[in-house]
Formats: C-alpha cells, structure tokens, sequence
C-alpha cells in the first residue's frame, strides 16, 4: 500500500487558523452564528476549530454542538453487524441560526445530507454553511459543495484520505492512501 503525506502537521496548523479565521471573517462577532461538528470524525476538527474561532473572536463562549448521524445515513440499514451511534452534544437550538457545519473529509456528500437531516431535529437554521479540511472534489454523488476547504484534493476512488490527529496537536497530518499497484516496480 503506498501513501503520500498531504498535509504535514504545520500545513495542517496552518489550515486550521486560515479556515477558523474564514470563519470569524465572515461571520464578525459570532451573534447568531453555532458550530456544529459531525460524529464522529468532524469532531476532532470542530475543535480545534471552535478554539480558533474564539481566540480570533475574543468570545470565551460560541456555541458548539457535536451531532451523531447514524440513523440519519441513507446506508444504515444495509450494514452487517450492530451500530453503535456516537453521542450528539447539541444544548441549543439551531432555529433561525447560521450554522456552521464541520467535516474532515467531504467525499461523496452523503454524510452531509444525512447531517442536514439530523439538524433539522433541532430547529430551522437561517443558514447552513459547510467547512471541511479536505475535499474530495471529483466523488461526489450528491450536490453539495464546501464554503469553507482547507484543501481540495483530486483522487481516484481506489484511493483513501485519512486525517489523523493526535491529542497534544504535534502529529497532526492528512494521509492518501493507494492499494493501486504500480507495474514499473
């Protein structure tokens, strides 16, 4: 399996301040404005941007919420074994609110409409934007597109992308994976 590093833990430092800073940029003082990270993976990455975003803001509080979408995926039903869902952390209404919606990779768009579904349980936004580290810009199979992207990346479908993050942030870094194999050796 051969993979390449496209993002090594200072562009990943570096994508996150611009990505939370997009953030502040565009929404000013916060006032209306919720983030929310999806489980599981989103998660990690709604952190450390929710950190961000209140260092750029000065606001020692923005909302925050973590949302599971398990049962909201059109695949759940169609998978060998029990599911275990994650928990959702959502203590606020969303209704007439600019969300902010946060994913790591955005692949085939499946998981955002399943998370588009999941919110709506919590109220109607005024607005829903999307922000992810990575997108996968030629797998989508839904139309949806990012208004915040650390990093667009273009791939073949055989090919992975993994973002591995580590507690103390001094190994963050984004991994292509291939199991295509290469004649020339």
């Amino acid at each position: 399996m051969k993979s390449l590093v496209l993002l090594n833990n200072t562009q990943v430092s570096l994508t996150l301040d611009r990505l939370a800073y997009q953030v502040f940029e565009r929404h000013g003082d916060l006032k209306d404005t919720v983030l929310i990270a999806l489980q599981p993976r989103g998660v990690h990455l709604g952190r450390r941007i929710l950190e961000k975003v209140k260092a750029f803001s000065n606001k020692s509080e923005v909302p925050y919420g973590e949302l599971d979408i398990t049962f909201y995926r059109d695949d759940f039903r169609r998978r060998d074994g029990v599911l275990i869902p994650s928990s959702t952390n959502i203590n606020f209404s969303i209704e007439n609110k600019k969300v902010v919606l946060i994913d790591d990779v955005l692949f085939t768009g499946r998981t955002v409409r399943s998370g588009l579904d999941a919110l709506l349980d919590f109220g109607r936004p005024e607005t829903v934007e999307l922000l992810v580290l990575i997108d996968r810009r030629f797998s989508r199979e839904l139309p949806v597109q990012p208004d915040y992207t650390g990093r667009t990346v273009d791939v073949i479908s055989e090919e992975k992308v993994r973002v591995d993050w580590s507690e103390n942030n001094d190994k963050n870094e984004v991994i292509l994976f291939s199991d295509i194999q290469n004649d020339e050796g």
